[in-house]
């Protein structure tokens, strides 16, 4: 469903409204919409761990963990999109997906630092809620262990490794069924790439003026 927790990290850090590199040559899920108040207040709310990931991963002598807890809310039509890469539908209404992130310091840091490194980032739990006026809220969450391959600080290949589900049954099948095809033939590899790729560049120029001056 949600792409991988590399990129959730990418995408929830990103802003619907400011596409993405990958947005111009393959129509990112990231609708050129207006934000709404409550996806401003997500925006800002993610603003800190935005700068402190970027210190991670283009300063020196940071230590620890990143760890920050973040919110982002996808609308109805930028999930079908989504969804879409992975072959299936999306017939719900919009959601609102959140995740402790947690990320060495030392991996970001080699991925950009190491001619060519495999990092295996920790498993990451995703939980979202689907609000519909007609049938309440509906919660489901799952488990991610994502897999990035770094060439002369570019990601280069991705895989989300999926884990355990936790849905009614509906959602459930659709997303198992998701996530068995990406595990077996990495549907989404490109897509993460290109998204970690634009987080790691464009993205964290956004706040160069903040995370370059706490060296």
């Amino acid at each position: 469903m949600i792409r991988t927790a590399l990129l959730m990290l990418a995408m929830m850090m990103a802003v619907p409204g400011q596409p993405s590199v990958a947005a111009e040559a393959d129509k990112s899920v990231d609708a050129d919409v207006n934000l709404t108040p409550q996806e401003l207040v997500e925006k800002e709310a993610r603003k800190a761990c935005k700068v402190d990931i970027c210190k991670a991963l283009h300063s020196k002598g940071a230590s620890g963990d990143v760890a920050c807890h973040v919110i982002k809310s996808w609308r109805k039509e930028q999930l079908v999109k989504l969804v879409g890469k992975l072959k299936v539908t999306w017939p719900y209404d919009g959601a609102q997906c959140s995740m402790d992130l947690s990320v060495k310091r030392d991996d970001l840091a080699r991925a950009i630092t190491e001619p060519k490194v495999e990092i295996e980032f920790q498993k990451h739990t995703v939980t979202c809620t689907i609000a519909s006026e007609k049938k309440g809220a509906t919660d489901f969450k799952f488990d991610l262990t994502p897999k990035v391959t770094f060439e002369n600080g570019k990601a280069t290949k991705a895989h989300a490794n999926w884990g355990k589900i936790e849905a009614p049954t509906l959602i459930k099948s659709a997303m198992w069924t998701a996530t068995a095809a990406d595990n077996t033939v990495n549907l989404l590899s490109s897509t993460i790439v290109t998204e970690v790729n634009d987080f790691v560049s464009r993205r964290c120029d956004e706040v160069k003026d903040q995370w370059a001056v706490q060296h």
